[in-house]
């Protein structure tokens, strides 16, 4: 696949706007990794893929097999440093982990990106709109399942990655 100068930037370009509108909920939300942190990650996951793509270019289908570049490797990485960055941002607070949405838009910010530059651009935008209904269009359910929550009282299932366990063995609060 080869990706003209033009082509890149338009698709940087996407990558910020997408990553601008997911970032700007955040922001408008007060959360610690919002607007710029979002465009910086889209823009980065663009640009990573635009790198391999273009490292992959000169792989033409007479180069030796040895010598041919698996372009998943860079979108790997990706991933896998994405989760440094939202790991960054999972907070506990006493009893609460804090964080552990802007953990997981940032991970999907960094998709988007790396679609966008791969160039496909609609599921990335399918995907922004898409979450964005689940930051911002499901916003009403959280009260109505805490609600319904404390009346059917605890369950079997305690869920500890929200609330840690309590007692002797859990860390004490500072």
């Amino acid at each position: 696949m080869i990706v003209d100068d033009a082509t890149a930037v338009t698709r940087l370009l996407a990558a910020f706007g997408l990553g601008f509108i997911l970032g700007f909920e955040r922001e408008l939300r007060g959360q610690p990794a919002g607007l710029r942190t979002h465009i910086l990650v889209c823009l980065g996951a663009c640009l990573f893929t635009l790198c391999s793509l273009f490292v992959a270019q000169p792989l033409t289908p007479g180069t030796n097999q040895e010598a041919i570049a698996d372009i998943s490797r860079i979108a790997s990485q990706i991933v896998v440093g994405i989760g440094f960055l939202g790991g960054g941002a999972i907070l506990r607070q006493d009893t609460h982990i804090k964080g552990l949405t802007t953990a997981a838009n940032l991970w999907l910010t960094a998709s988007v990106g790396l679609a966008t530059g791969l160039g496909f651009a609609l599921p990335a935008l399918a995907t922004v709109v898409l979450a964005l209904l689940s930051l911002v269009g499901l916003r009403f359910l959280e009260p109505l399942a805490r609600r319904l929550r404390h009346q059917l009282g605890p369950s079997d299932e305690d869920d500890t990655s929200t609330h840690p366990p309590t007692g002797p063995s859990s860390p004490k609060s500072e």
